[in-house]
């Protein structure tokens, strides 16, 4: 059993918006199948004409779960200016160039598309995508600031008090 969770940086303009959690039961998250075998399933985003439950994200994600079979191919538009990445979670397969075994995380320089091709055995990967904040980040703990406010500590509730982001 896998379980990803993707957490997103809000821009500042946003930071102090209500919280929201979308839980995305596994039967909900439509699925494509290629001729070539290639299996999609569309958590964020748009994939053939088909869209995932994940709706309402100010940074525009797409979120893929791919598996591809033995030298299949898969190549997928990133919008340019929009950061890409990719978590091998099983098998091997080679993006671009280089060649990489689960586990591993990928961080795509800018361009038009990712390119993946399946060695001998399959390769499952999640494949992500969205716009960045272009903002300065500074992290503390799990939280991020905008300006390195130290934030308070957790509660005994184990929830988060009074939080003040400032400017």
């Amino acid at each position: 059993m896998e379980g990803f969770q993707l957490w997103v940086n809000l821009p500042a303009r946003l930071k102090m918006s209500q919280p929201r959690y979308q839980e995305i039961a596994a039967e909900t998250i439509p699925q494509i199948t290629r001729p070539d075998g290639v299996i999609i399933r569309i958590i964020a985003g748009s994939v053939d004409g088909v869209t995932g439950p994940v709706t309402e994200i100010a940074a525009a994600p797409i979120y893929l779960d791919v598996s591809a079979p033995a030298h299949a191919s898969f190549t997928f538009p990133v919008t340019r200016g929009h950061t890409a990445l990719a978590y091998v979670f099983e098998g091997e397969g080679a993006f671009g160039d280089r060649v990489v075994r689960g586990p591993k995380l990928l961080l795509f320089d800018d361009g038009d598309a990712v390119e993946v091709r399946a060695a001998e055995a399959p390769v499952r990967f999640l494949l992500m995508s969205g716009q960045p904040a272009n903002e300065p980040i500074v992290r503390y703990g799990p939280f991020g600031t905008l300006n390195g406010q130290r934030l308070p500590p957790f509660g005994e509730s184990g929830q988060v008090r009074n939080i003040t982001i400032g400017q």
